[in-house]
This record gives C-alpha cells, sequence and structure tokens, in this order.
C-alpha cells in the first residue's frame, strides 16, 4: 500500500491558566481571537479559518494537534494507521484520534487545505521617489499575521517522533540536523508545517504566523512591546533552515509566537534535498543570540 498524506496542519490545540490573558496576548499579537464556549479560537483578518484553539487549565500544556486530509484518502489512512499497528478511535465526524508513540495527542480530519498551494506573495512596498517611503509609529498600521505557517513541538524521542510522522502521516523530512527536524507536506508546502525539538516531555514550543513584509516584523514587534509583551524575545533574524526571517514572542507561560516573513517553498512532487548544516548554524544564519531558555520545554517541569 502506498503511504498516503496530510495536506495541512489544521489546528493545534493547547490549555493556559488565564484564558483573558491569552485573549489579550494574542489579540495584540494581530490575530482575530473569538471566544466561544468558555475557550478561544485563533483565526486571521484574511481567513475565518480556526488556526489555533486555547482552552482554561491549571498550567500550560499541549493538549492535541490535528492534521487536515482530503476526503478521498480518509479510508486509505485507516488502513495505513492500522498497518502501523496504531490504535485510533473514530468520531462521529469521522474524524481519527490516537496518539504518537511518545504520548502527543494527534487526530486526522477530512477538510480543505489550509496550508498554502504555492510559495506566497510579498505585500509591496510603497515607494514614489521624490516621496516619504515610511510612516510615523502612531500612523503606522496593525500587523495582522496571514496564516498560520507552522508549529514547533518538544518530543522525548525525535528520532521516534520523525519516523511516526513519516509513515503514519505521511509528511516528508526537510531538514534533521540532530536535536530538531522539519518536516514538510507532499501536497505542496512551506518549508516545514510541523518541527520537533528534543526534549524529556512532549510539549508546544511556538507557533509561526506567516506575514506579507519584512518591516512587519519590526512593527509586530514594537506592537507587543506596546502592550508590555516584548520581554526576552528573540529577533530580529534569518533562519538557516527554512530561510524565513522571524521575529519570535515570548507568551506569558514561556512558549513563543513568531511572526515569520519568506519561508521557502516545496512545491508538489518536488524531491527536497536536506543540507548538513554546523550546530552553531541551526538556529539562525544572523541574528541576535537566542533567550538562553528558547530551547526549553517549560511544560516538562
Amino acid at each position: 500500500m502506498s503511504t498516503v498524506g496530510v495536506h495541512s496542519l489544521d489546528h493545534f490545540t493547547i490549555q493556559v491558566p488565564d484564558l483573558a490573558e491569552a485573549e489579550r496576548f494574542y489579540s495584540a499579537f494581530g490575530l482575530r481571537v473569538i471566544q466561544t464556549q468558555g475557550e478561544l479560537h485563533l483565526s486571521t483578518e484574511c481567513s475565518n479559518h480556526v488556526y489555533g484553539v486555547v482552552r482554561a487549565g491549571d498550567k500550560k500544556k499541549l493538549l492535541s494537534v490535528t492534521f487536515g486530509a482530503f476526503a478521498a484518502d480518509m479510508p486509505a489512512f485507516e488502513a495505513q494507521l492500522t498497518e502501523q499497528g496504531v490504535t485510533f478511535s473514530k468520531a462521529e465526524s469521522g474524524a481519527l484520534q490516537f496518539s504518537d508513540p511518545v504520548g502527543m495527542q494527534c487526530e486526522i480530519i477530512a477538510a480543505e487545505k489550509s496550508m498554502p498551494n504555492e510559495k506566497a506573495d510579498h505585500d509591496p512596498v510603497p515607494y514614489v521617489v521624490g516621496e516619504r517611503g515610511t510612516l510615523g509609529k502612531s500612523t503606522a498600521p496593525k500587523v495582522h499575521p496571514r496564516r498560520l505557517a507552522h508549529v514547533l513541538f518538544f518530543t522525548p524521542d525525535i528520532e521516534k517522533s520523525v519516523g511516526f510522522f513519516q509513515s503514519a502521516l505521511g509528511l516528508n523530512i526537510s531538514d534533521f540536523p540532530g536535536p530538531v527536524a522539519f518536516l514538510h507536506g507532499r501536497h505542496g508546502s512551506d518549508h516545514h508545517l510541523v518541527a520537533f525539538a528534543m526534549s524529556d516531555a512532549v510539549g508546544y514550543h511556538h507557533s509561526s504566523w506567516d506575514v506579507g513584509a519584512f518591516d512587519d516584523l519590526g512593527r509586530g514587534m514594537m506592537q507587543m512591546e506596546r502592550e508590555g509583551f516584548g520581554e526576552r524575545s528573540w529577533g530580529v533574524g534569518r533562519h538557516t533552515l527554512g530561510s524565513n526571517y522571524f521575529q519570535y514572542i515570548r507568551d506569558p507561560w514561556n512558549s513563543f509566537v513568531e511572526y515569520s516573513f519568506d519561508i521557502d517553498y516545496i512545491p508538489k512532487g518536488t524531491s527536497w534535498q536536506t543540507i548538513e548544516v554546523a550546530p552553531e548554524d541551526t538556529l539562525a544564519l544572523w541574528g541576535p543570540e537566542p533567550p538562553s531558555d528558547f530551547i526549553t520545554n517549560h511544560e516538562a517541569s
């Protein structure tokens, strides 16, 4: 049986101890935040698609990750999970629910593709010779991300997690420089739609959100600082693996959200070549040094 693959990271679900503070944080970041039935739904100004769900709990914790697949592939996914020896349940909606080998809760649903079908366009920078090329801080518009780009999770066994996501979900390795792994979708995907970092427990490190201009990174940082959320963040810089420009913002629970601009894109049918990088090049091509606890799984404690 040939392996079928998911096309999107449809949404992630986390819990935090203060929903009101989460609503303030994600709204300041530029997302559309809707409170419904006691949880927050995260979407963007460009789409009503719910990319993230935030629930109340005693501490910050990753609850589950949901992947989107083509409806025609769902029977093949049932057979694929069975062949892999994965115990799963099937909800009334048809969603396939299961745990991966390290205990991360996953599900596959039939859904429209929410990941891009081509490399995203850049927002044009208005510039006319003889006129000002920028605005003042007080008149600059708020930064609003366009879509979810990817999520990075912690795992206690990176080889096991990567192998499972390849064989059971049909994702492909983009780069795997040891303690971090990046995987993309076979139906056309950014350089990674999920990534893993080594830890001693499952956890949520960051969600990354696509913006349309390099300028959005700096303006996004400023708008978060004005709301009191800029402490011990990281950026501006450029990643080596994925090539995107970044600005990370620390949330109130020591995980991160990322403004991401101009990431590599891997079209459907492309044979992507991984590269060898030195350990010191794994995180960034250039930029400031990250916070000392940047790759710390605060859920593990």
